[in-house]
């Protein structure tokens, strides 16, 4: 699973949740980082990232991108500052407000990514 989270404390704290839930965890800072990671790691097959992120595209951009790319991969979305509508989404992706409770972001994990166990 790859975390993309530019606090590096929130981006810490994600790749917790995520180690905690028996996932393995990639990290990137932004957009950018995460595609060069996405093509060096094709094992990879969720990405869980922050909207509100500097560089060439916000997160959101970038789920967009990386649902064109990788037509498969889980989307989880999060954010502090933006609310986006389900039509603002790609297919299949989940948005969870911040600040999240690790139990709902591992539940989440569990539910959409079962096939990582």
């Amino acid at each position: 699973m790859l975390v993309v989270e530019d606090d590096p404390l929130v981006r810490m704290s994600a790749v917790d949740i995520v180690e905690d839930a028996d996932f393995v965890a990639y990290e990137a800072r932004n957009a950018d980082q995460a595609l060069r990671m996405l093509e060096a790691h094709p094992e990879i097959s969720v990405l869980f990232t922050d909207i509100d992120m500097p560089g060439t595209m916000d997160g959101l951009a970038l789920a967009h991108a990386v649902r064109q790319r990788w037509p498969h991969m889980t989307i989880i979305i999060a954010s502090g500052h933006i609310r986006i509508e389900k039509g603002d989404m790609p297919d299949d992706g989940v948005f969870f407000p911040k600040p999240y409770a690790s139990s709902t972001i591992r539940r989440a994990l569990e539910r959409v990514a079962p096939r990582l166990h």
